[in-house]
């Protein structure tokens, strides 16, 4: 029996999230699905949105792109408990989870199979109209991109299927070849995913950079050849040393954080590739001409995990997609505010969830 009310946490505003304990279970209209949620990993983005980051909010020029009351959270899986009468696919029972994005089916990139850069784009965990994880309940409507999660694969590791599948995007996005020296400059969870998944290119050298060495060690276990903390030495250098002065040809930015993009921009070669990974909190600022006239860079960004579900869902099953140790702490959503404190990385965690 499906109750009427349910626990979720609702964000009404900026900083202003709250535990609800008798919020409406989502209805299940005749193209929908009703999941009873397993499990919810909090995301950096989650973070950032409860903090007020403008890419969210929205400033003086830019509209707010979520649209409040909402359930937060993206990196959830479920089973079904309910379906409508006109879906015909999925049954009562199995465990499934979803693509961040909700295409419309409809723009120009949905119709042309970019379904992730939808012109609408709404996503779960972001806008009142498609509810995040962060709830007992969650409702799939009709155009929501479905995955079945395998009955035998553990909480733990199915949590890891949304950020890993956006690690391989990226890591598609950087077209890695054996003769490449590849860096990646970040080491939390989807910096991990990029890790394990960039291995199996086998670049001539993958080398990770971090400021915390607990997260080296985990990329060194995950397939790094090299890992650098960059608050203990030139990285810089040490890059110009290993390639004959040249610089690397591929560097991945997973921080978030200004001075990695240009300290990638400072130690990637000529005609290098720059890939774009992560959500800033604040604006950053670059002297471009150093991608133009200075080294004629490949600059790629990257965003959500299209066609990416499957192989990942494949791989972290079969276990060539290293997820060891990655969830290392998880809460009740009644304690909400820990979690998120967590979530931020400075107890030398990394992936934090919810399990319900």
């Amino acid at each position: 029996m499906i109750p009427k009310t349910m626990k979720a946490l609702v964000a009404y505003g900026k900083h202003d999230y709250k535990l609800e304990t008798n919020y409406p279970v989502p209805e299940c209209g005749p193209d929908d699905i009703l999941i009873k949620t397993e499990g919810c990993g909090i995301c950096a983005g989650d973070l950032k949105c409860m903090h007020g980051a403008e890419r969210f909010w929205g400033n003086e020029t830019e509209p707010s792109w979520v649209k409040p009351p909402f359930i937060p959270g993206h990196e959830f899986l479920g089973r079904i408990v309910a379906v409508g009468e006109n879906v015909k696919e999925y049954k009562l029972g199995e465990r499934i989870t979803a693509d961040q994005i909700v295409p419309c089916g409809e723009c120009r990139f949905c119709k042309s199979g970019r379904y992730w850069m939808c012109q609408p784009h709404a996503t779960f965990g972001f806008q009142a109209a498609n509810n995040g994880g962060m709830a007992e309940y969650v409702r799939y409507p009709k155009t929501a991109v479905l995955h079945r999660v395998p009955e035998d694969m553990p909480l733990e590791k199915a949590l890891l299927v949304e950020p890993y599948a956006c690690s391989k995007h990226c890591v598609d996005r950087a077209q890695i070849t054996n003769e490449d020296v590849v860096v990646i400059s970040g080491a939390g969870t989807l910096g991990l995913g990029m890790v394990t998944y960039a291995r199996m290119k086998n670049p001539a050298k993958l080398i990770v950079l971090d400021m915390m060495d607990s997260r080296l060690e985990k990329a060194k276990e995950f397939g790094a050849d090299l890992v650098w903390n960059p608050s203990k030495m030139d990285v810089t250098a040490e890059i110009m040393k290993l390639t004959d002065g040249y610089g690397c040809d591929i560097y991945i930015e997973a921080t978030g954080h200004p001075s990695s993009v240009t300290q990638g921009m400072n130690m990637i070669r000529k005609l290098g590739r720059f890939v774009e990974f992560s959500v800033f909190g604040a604006p950053t600022t670059l002297d471009w001409s150093v991608i133009g006239d200075g080294k004629e860079l490949d600059v790629l960004g990257s965003h959500l995990s299209p066609y990416c579900f499957p192989f990942v869902i494949d791989h972290i099953h079969d276990g060539s997609l290293k997820t060891d140790g990655m969830i290392t702490q998880t809460f009740a959503l009644e304690d909400w505010e820990k979690a998120f404190d967590y979530a931020t990385g400075k107890y030398g965690h990394f992936k934090i969830a919810f399990v319900f």
